[in-house]
């Protein structure tokens, strides 16, 4: 089996429109989150989220292209670009047969979802455009950075809620390790700020009133985000032939369902699937420095993140921070955000921090690197993505 490594990073998001001012903020300590912008105010009762703040879509598509994109989608062919330079590919025919594009998303195109059925219900329109269908599907992004690139191995989408992008990785992964693609773009994309998708978020009492507060004490909910992080995986001995910047070493994945309950999240199952990262990985606990954490800021899973880390790490104590205190929580696309921070914490030396913290949760008690990064050289770090439906994918990664 081959080894396979990270030798390109493309990010959108409330953080910034690249990779560097994404990891500037981010090691800098600074939220994204604001007074949203995307829908009237007092559509619902949360004001704030996550939005990729001044994004322009004729910076990036031509107009007639317009009609044809979801902003989800956009936000996929966005960070595959900055990917796809990043780790200097050049694509022959050869390769473009070669290559897998795999991407996750949990809501695919919502927004332009959301306004047919506005169309539809309020405007009485009884005529759609032929577009609409194509708009909305999950597959979209994964579709358009096939076409843009010329890229005809395998394509798809991966959709299991909050750990689609984790999944969509790890999947990818698996298909390099293997042999089976040559190099892979993988990541996830999300847009989930349309009326009817943020009214359904209201009806889960989840949404924190102010901002996200993974871990501390007086959290009361989660930030909704949006964006997009992709990532290049190719054998680690090929992007060294070539002299490629190499990001880290992706080694293993782990995978778990909770078997349990829709949104209740058990610790058992999370446990599980960093076991099966670390088995995956042939790494010992004893060995993770870092854990980028699901750390969502919900009441709930904060607790039950914190025993199921105590429960594979035992005594051992890797450091811990929830960057979606910065980011929010894009959903589908979280884990690829989040891969993109541990991947960038591992080779620039800096671990992220916990961003809003207040004050310590006793049912919480980890080192969560409170506001202010941390400089550390670390050799192996996990990346937790847990979902509604009990479905857990965990990320081993490795400096090389």
């Amino acid at each position: 089996m081959k080894r396979v490594a990270v030798t390109g990073i493309g990010v959108i998001s409330a953080l910034g429109p690249n990779r560097e001012s994404f990891w500037k903020a981010l090691a800098a300590g600074e939220s994204g989150i604001r007074p949203m912008e995307l829908v009237e105010p007092g559509t619902v009762r949360f004001p704030n989220a996550a939005e990729a703040r001044g994004y322009r879509i004729a910076d990036h598509f031509d107009e007639k292209e317009v009609v044809l994109l979801d902003r989800f989608a956009q936000f996929a062919a966005v960070a595959a670009r900055e990917a796809i330079l990043d780790a200097g590919i050049e694509f022959t025919p050869e390769l473009r047969h070669r290559t897998a594009i795999v991407t996750g998303s949990s809501t695919g195109g919502q927004t332009s979802e959301d306004e047919s059925f506005r169309d539809y219900y309020e405007r009485k329109q009884t005529r759609f455009s032929p577009f609409a269908i194509p708009k909305a599907m999950a597959n979209a992004g994964a579709s358009r950075i096939s076409f843009e690139h010329g890229v005809a191995g395998p394509v798809y989408t991966v959709s299991t809620a909050c750990s689609s992008a984790n999944h969509a990785i790890g999947q990818a992964f698996w298909m390099i390790r293997n042999g089976v693609a040559d190099l892979a773009i993988a990541g996830g994309s999300e847009a989930p700020f349309s009326p009817g998708m943020l009214k359904a978020w209201e009806g889960m009492r989840v949404v924190s009133p102010d901002t996200c507060r993974p871990f501390s004490r007086d959290r009361k909910g989660l930030i909704l985000g949006e964006g997009a992080a992709m990532l290049i995986l190719e054998p680690l001995d090929q992007a060294k032939s070539r002299g490629a910047n190499i990001y880290g070493e992706i080694a293993g994945f782990g995978m778990s369902s909770d078997a349990h309950h829709l949104t209740q999240p058990l610790a058992e199952g999370a446990a599980r699937a960093m076991c099966a990262a670390l088995h995956d990985a042939s790494a010992k606990p004893e060995a993770i420095g870092y854990i980028n954490a699901h750390g969502t800021g919900t009441l709930a899973n904060d607790p039950t993140e914190t025993e199921a880390i105590r429960a594979v790490f035992g005594t051992h104590q890797p450091m811990i921070s929830s960057t979606k205190s910065m980011h929010g929580h894009a959903l589908g696309a979280a884990g690829a955000l989040e891969a993109a921070a541990t991947l960038l914490a591992i080779s620039r030396k800096i671990i992220p921090p916990t961003a809003n913290f207040l004050a310590p949760d006793p049912v919480c008690d980890l080192d969560v690197i409170p506001n202010t990064a941390r400089a550390a050289e670390i050799e192996w770090a996990l990346s937790n993505s847990f979902a509604f439906g009990g479905l857990n994918a965990v990320l081993a990664f490795r400096r090389v």
